[in-house]
């Protein structure tokens, strides 16, 4: 088996990335038959992905509007210096959040997170405005949801489209 180390260079692995980004239950014999190569070669190019966290898990998408999740709220935070990373730890704690990222600009941190009312999402705030090293919160209310999502198949084609 190949050193797990070393970069991603095959377009094998891209090609299977590709098919498992658009269907994540997708058959090694269905990947093999696209790709015209053996399911046991396919099956030894996924685990060694999943060797390298290529491939991180598998799961599904869910649409939280239609489970009452209905608020999606992205909270710009700033920060007492030194207590970053122990604040963003315990802000990823909260069921709620679905992305806690460091960004660069006036504010330290962007946060993710959906509500089923709005008492929920005045209670957070108020939690994050309780603590010590949140010095100020900026809250936006996503109105509509354009696009959800990335698309690994969709970035392959670009990139090939750009380098021919």
């Amino acid at each position: 088996m190949k050193d797990i180390n070393q970069p991603l260079t095959e377009e094998i692995d891209l090609e299977i990335l590709r098919i498992l980004s658009q269907d994540g239950r997708e058959s090694y014999h269905k990947i093999s038959t696209e790709l015209n190569k053996s399911p046991v070669t396919i099956k030894k190019h996924v685990e060694l992905l999943e060797e390298k966290k290529i491939i991180k898990n598998y799961g599904v998408r869910i649409d939280y509007e239609k489970l009452s999740y209905n608020i999606i709220a992205i909270i710009e935070v700033t920060i007492s210096k030194g207590k970053m990373i122990d604040v963003e730890k315990e802000i990823a704690q909260n069921p709620n959040v679905f992305g806690v990222y460091d960004i660069t600009g006036n504010y330290d941190a962007l946060i993710f997170a959906r509500f089923k009312t709005r008492p929920e999402l005045s209670a957070m705030i108020k939690n994050l405005h309780a603590s010590p090293n949140v010095e100020r919160t900026n809250t936006h209310l996503i109105l509509n949801i354009i696009k959800e999502g990335s698309s690994f198949s969709e970035l392959m084609d670009k990139e090939r489209n750009t380098n021919k």
